[in-house]
């Protein structure tokens, strides 16, 4: 398509500052500032970081949108759909309210302070994932970066105080936001400002310790570029030099993480140079020692001696003319590029705080990976635009082009998913982190288990939802309940979409198994008592019947009762004296059934191929017991045919090493592998358990459940622990798999695991 004229870009863009003006009046926002004023400010910052068209028209109408009817359809009409849903979305994220931590009391206890400090951590981290997550266009965030910026740019400039929270805000979310996507010319005026209202004093002092203006230090800073350039040039090394002066939030962070003074900083002025090779490295430190005077105890070699996390780089420290100290970092453009995206990425150690100037840092690499992904875009996006022809409209931002390489770049930005989670929010602003496509359900269980089990509604953004309905990020979620009540069996259909969250989901089913519990209770001891009175016992203590029976508490005599595993006969026998029965004579018995028809070990087909040929005479090995669709092998046995084996059999691989001539190659059919044989196979599971009563019983019920044949048991009890082996017959694997995982749920289960 044909580059869009610059003059067409400039009218729209003033086509939108013409209409907020004509809409917006004399409107003036909370911090003071004019709704007009606040729009062009954002425009400005937002043209300098060479964004699309699109984004700068946003830029300049999104304050607007809280001040007219319908915004998403008046804006659509006239800017177009893209606009509208840029504008609508960064009015969304003015939902994250100022973060309000109440300060710890007086006489709150250490423990506690340091209990309040972690929660408030973690919900400023989810904060900014959140801030993400929610925006899935980038474009998004930066204008609401953007728009922070402007706000405290309007404070400092009109000396104003801005609302209660604003400046801890922008340090703990904001900030930390614009160096994790590398937006440094955001980052770093975003600190200083919201520093200078957080602490004023502060702020000062560090201000007169500088003893020169921040234009100063830049110069000097540039000064000492042009002339290592000059340098660079005469020795043939090609060099890209950058500055790297020292803000004043930065010095005291540096100050307080290594608990240093001002006097012992070396590096308030710096500046980084990228080489293409490592050879040109110590070349280039070379020139350094030889235009400046170094200081010997402040070189670093991290290119031969790396650091743990791999971080690679020259850092000395050399004299200026003016006799002040200034900090030089040498390395290759792939040190450099794993240094502002691999795991020694700036921003960790950073926001680590006094840990990660000690080398601790906490981010979690699966994140970490997602964020750098984006900040390749955003860096990417700015190489197009700097290649891309024409692209230097209106302020060289890439927006020119219409379906050409330069827009190729904010496509993928458009949609880049940062998050595997989503984030609401309750009603007080906290921040709950869910998994994708969690519902009110699992937002109230995940707030409290008692919320989950009376949940009957939930209103989300202000409007009544159904329970099923999936939540999005940055939604409002209120759970309505009642005083009393449980969850719906319905929950626990997966069909039915009630619950995503594995955690929700064991809360109901626990909740479940308790009613029943209680109701096994309540009949046994229904039984009990009947018993009782027909013997005219009535007066009898049931504690000591309950141990007089061999149970350790009345409750366990009821539900022994209750599920029918203890017969009354033998409360009647306890109550005339007769020798009490032990409760474990009496655990039902797992009677060995006669093998199906269909099992292989009744002669039916194994679905076993031996070189391709499938009349060969096999066995399967009961050492191993295999089934499909495990790996398997045979072994020519002596009159009994080939012995199929499971691959990694500790018998076969002895037989393999001994003599390997006789081993064969087998695999199941391609009718067994489908699903479509018959035959069903016998498999070996090893269960250990903590020894009660009912285990059996509970196990038996699962095979029951899963309608497995179990054909032999055998058991053993040790120091309170039971060790059981079943013999049942499964059609597959897979089966197998899940008569596992449902055995492991069993209470008291430790393991249950397929033989070996």
């Amino acid at each position: 398509m044909q580059t869009e004229p610059t003059e067409t870009l400039a009218a729209s863009l003033e086509d939108a500052v013409a209409f907020v003006r004509e809409q917006a009046g004399e409107v003036v926002l909370s911090s003071g500032e004019s709704l007009i004023d606040h729009a062009l400010g954002t425009a400005q910052i937002i043209e300098k970081l060479r964004v699309d068209k699109p984004t700068q028209l946003a830029s300049i109408l999104f304050p607007l949108a809280a001040y007219i009817k319908h915004p998403e359809k008046v804006l659509a009409e006239r800017f177009g759909d893209e606009v509208a849903r840029i504008v609508i979305d960064v009015r969304k994220l003015l939902q994250l309210g100022v973060v309000s931590v109440k300060a710890a009391a007086g006489a709150q206890l250490p423990q506690e302070r340091r209990d309040a400090a972690a929660q408030r951590r973690v919900q400023v981290e989810a904060l900014r994932k959140m801030l993400l997550a929610f925006a899935q266009d980038i474009r998004v965030v930066l204008i609401r970066l953007a728009s922070r910026l402007q706000t405290l740019r309007y404070h400092a400039a009109t000396k104003s105080e801005p609302i209660e929270g604003l400046p801890q805000e922008t340090l703990d979310i904001y900030a930390p936001l614009a160096n994790r996507l590398g937006i440094w010319q955001l980052k770093w005026e975003l600190e200083d400002l919201a520093f200078r209202f957080q602490e004023p004093e502060t702020y000062k002092q560090i201000a007169r310790l500088l003893d020169e203006k921040r234009v100063e230090r830049e110069g000097y800073v540039t000064g000492a570029i042009e002339r290592l350039q000059q340098e660079l040039a005469a020795a043939g090394i090609s060099a890209e030099v950058s500055g790297r002066p020292k803000h004043i939030y930065s010095i005291w962070r540096k100050m307080r993480g290594k608990e240093i003074d001002f006097a012992d900083l070396y590096d308030v002025r710096a500046f980084r140079v990228i080489v293409p090779d490592i050879k040109d490295c110590y070349t280039v430190l070379g020139i350094v020692h030889n235009l400046w005077q170094p200081i010997p105890k402040e070189f670093d070699d991290y290119i031969s001696r790396p650091k743990p996390n791999g971080y690679k780089s020259l850092h000395t420290v050399v004299v200026g003319d003016d006799g002040r100290a200034f900090e030089v970092q040498i390395r290759t453009q792939d040190m450099h590029h794993f240094a502002e995206y691999g795991v020694a990425a700036h921003w960790r150690y950073k926001e680590a705080g006094a840990r990660g100037y000690s080398g601790h840092v906490s981010a979690s690499d699966e994140y970490d990976e997602k964020i750098a992904w984006l900040r390749q875009l955003l860096a990417w996006k700015d190489e197009v635009g700097d290649a891309a022809p024409g692209s230097g409209a209106a302020g060289g931002t890439v927006g020119g082009t219409q379906g050409g390489a330069a827009d190729e770049p904010w496509e993928q930005l458009k949609n880049a998913s940062i998050d595997d989670h989503i984030y609401v929010l309750t009603p007080q602003a906290r921040v709950i982190a869910l998994p994708q496509g969690s519902t009110a359900v699992d937002f109230a269980y995940h707030l409290h288990t008692e919320l989950g089990h009376r949940c009957r509604g939930a209103r989300v953004d202000g409007a009544m939802v159904p329970l099923q309905t999936p939540l999005r990020n940055g939604q409002t979620v209120e759970i309505i309940a009642i005083k009393q009540g449980g969850p719906s069996r319905d929950w626990l259909n997966p069909q039915l979409g009630y619950l995503q969250s594995p955690r929700a989901r064991t809360k109901v089913r626990a909740w479940f198994n308790t009613i029943e519990h209680e109701e096994t209770v309540a009949s046994g001891r229904a039984l009990v008592e009947k018993t009782l009175q027909r013997e005219g016992k009535t007066s009898v203590n049931l504690d000591e019947l309950a141990g007089k029976l061999g149970f350790k508490s009345t409750d366990e005599l009821f539900v022994q009762v209750g599920k029918e595993e203890f017969s009354l006969r033998h409360v009647e026998n306890a109550l005339h004296d007769a020798p009490p029965v032990e409760p474990a004579a009496y655990e039902p018995a797992l009677i060995p059934k006669k093998s199906s028809g269909a099992s292989v070990a009744q002669g039916a087909s194994s679905g076993v191929l031996v070189v391709g040929v499938g009349a060969l005479m096999t066995q399967l090995a009961r050492c191993c017991r295999p089934a499909p669709p495990d790996e398997i092998a045979g072994f020519v046995t002596r009159g009994k045919g080939v012995s199929i084996h499971r691959r990694d059999c500790p018998s076969f691989l002895r037989l393999e090493a001994r003599t390997p001539e006789r081993v064969l190659q087998t695999a199941w059919s391609d009718e067994v592998m489908s699903g479509k044989g018959s035959s069903v196979y016998p498999v070996d599971i090893a269960i250990e358990a903590s020894d009660r009563q009912g285990l059996l019983r509970d196990i038996s019920e699962v095979f029951a459940r899963e309608k497995i044949n179990v054909i032999g048991v055998k058991t053993a009890s040790k120091r309170n622990t039971a060790f059981m082996q079943f013999t049942i017959e499964v059609s597959s694997g897979a089966q197998v798999q899940r008569a596992r995982i449902l055995l492991e749920e069993i209470s008291g289960v430790v393991r249950a695991d397929r033989k070996a």
